[in-house]
């Protein structure tokens, strides 16, 4: 792109932060100033796990995310996942894919993701976690592969308030890809929000049970101060 034709771009299509969405400046990329300095990071990874342990789960050997789920944060998420800002995919996809390499676990074999229902992703035209997990294994030049199917549409989690609906409700709901050989693989399975880890916990499950070695967590977000 010439010169005049970023300018022009620039121009017609300003560029904006991924969180609060305000102009970036010319020495800014993807986040602003303040949302890169003030953004709640999410400091947990393989090496530090919570020692609350509020953000692991029966089947994750770790947990990590970019971010808690408040604000600025989550409203970006929410425009990602329910308002066609897929734009937002490989951005979101980067930055987890830094976290991963600084704090996540060493020699990874795969990353895969947790997978809407066929009639979710007709409804909404795209699979968010899908996205997200193909732009990190750009990034950190790991495979990045469809591991998983959801074989029962479920209500979503988030109309759901207690633990044990939320792990009723995804219990059965997933299974491993026949095609796929997860024996003795250290696998990263992604999804965009950790609330209770209902759903991921589920997917370690079934990924440990199909022969992987291990399975680690990873989101873009999770809530804090989750009670078991």
């Amino acid at each position: 792109m010439s010169r005049a034709a970023g300018w022009l771009k620039e121009l017609l299509f300003p560029r904006r932060c991924m969180l609060c969405r305000k102009f970036l400046k010319a020495d800014e990329t993807d986040l602003c100033r303040g949302c890169r300095t003030n953004a709640p990071e999410y400091p947990f990874g393989a090496e530090n796990p919570d020692p609350s342990g509020k953000n692991s789960g029966q089947f994750l050997d770790s947990f990590t995310a970019v971010w808690y789920y408040e604000e600025d944060v989550r409203r970006s998420i929410l425009r990602y996942k329910f308002r066609r800002a897929t734009f937002l995919g490989p951005k979101f996809g980067t930055l987890l894919a830094m976290k991963l390499l600084r704090v996540g676990p060493g020699d990874i074999d795969l990353l895969t993701w947790v997978p809407v229902s066929p009639l979710r992703r007709f409804r909404r035209g795209y699979d968010q976690c899908q996205l997200l997990c193909k732009a990190m294994g750009e990034q950190m030049g790991i495979p990045a592969e469809r591991a998983l199917r959801k074989i029962r549409h479920t209500p979503p989690q988030s109309g759901l308030h207690s633990v044990s609906e939320r792990k009723a409700n995804v219990l059965g709901a997933y299974k491993a890809v026949k095609q796929m050989d997860l024996r003795g693989k250290r696998v990263v399975l992604v999804d965009d929000i950790y609330t209770t880890g209902s759903t991921m916990n589920e997917c370690a499950r079934v990924l440990l049970t199909a022969g992987a070695k291990e399975v680690h967590g990873a989101a873009i977000a999770a809530v804090r101060h989750q009670k078991k």
